[in-house]
């Protein structure tokens, strides 16, 4: 479901991010395979050099579907982008994808909060976010960081996704999950 970049991942991804339906929400946008690899090879360098953690995300049949990435990271704080493919929207990649990569940030990086800031206009983004209980809107929890992203007018709107919260969110599914076989025993 997610793995680190790989250079040769460029074509398909390119391909993917392409669509009009999913660049305009593409951070690490490209108008040639060309300029895509280079910015991978950025990406995957950055990532080796601690700047960001950058994951791409598969289907079950390990096709590339997208990619969802961490960057701006200071203070255990930084921001979450992700974007999938027009061919698995709606297939809930972006559900597993998001679960999985955050478990992996708590777990194994010094990562206290992750910042999500959606634009106002960007319905299907909104729509998502409202899928999970364990995101908290933050535009008055992080303040500052809401008026620095908007300092060009009211653009975004900001949501934390907080590491006790998300951890205490996934625990009391797997104790739910737990009690469920116990009852089938």
């Amino acid at each position: 479901m997610l793995r680190k970049r790989d250079i040769h991942d460029s074509n398909a991804l390119f391909e993917l991010m392409s669509h009009p339906e999913v660049f305009p929400y593409v951070r690490e946008k490209a108008q040639t395979i060309d300029e895509y690899m280079f910015v991978m090879k950025s990406l995957i360098d950055a990532e080796e050099n601690g700047e960001l953690i950058s994951r791409v995300i598969t289907d079950d049949y390990g096709r590339l579907a997208g990619t969802i990435n961490l960057f701006d990271i200071q203070n255990k704080t930084g921001y979450l982008a992700t974007w999938l493919g027009k061919p698995f929207h709606g297939q809930g990649y972006n559900k597993m994808a998001k679960e999985l990569f955050f478990q992996e940030l708590y777990e194994n990086h010094q990562i206290e909060n992750i910042l999500i800031k959606i634009r106002k206009v960007n319905v299907r983004s909104i729509q998502a976010i409202k899928k999970f209980s364990y995101i908290e809107p933050a535009n008055t929890l992080f303040e500052e960081e809401y008026n620095r992203i908007n300092e060009n007018g009211d653009l975004y709107d900001l949501y934390v996704v907080n590491k006790l919260k998300f951890l205490r969110y996934m625990n009391k599914n797997l104790d739910e999950e737990l009690d469920e076989e116990l009852m089938e025993a």
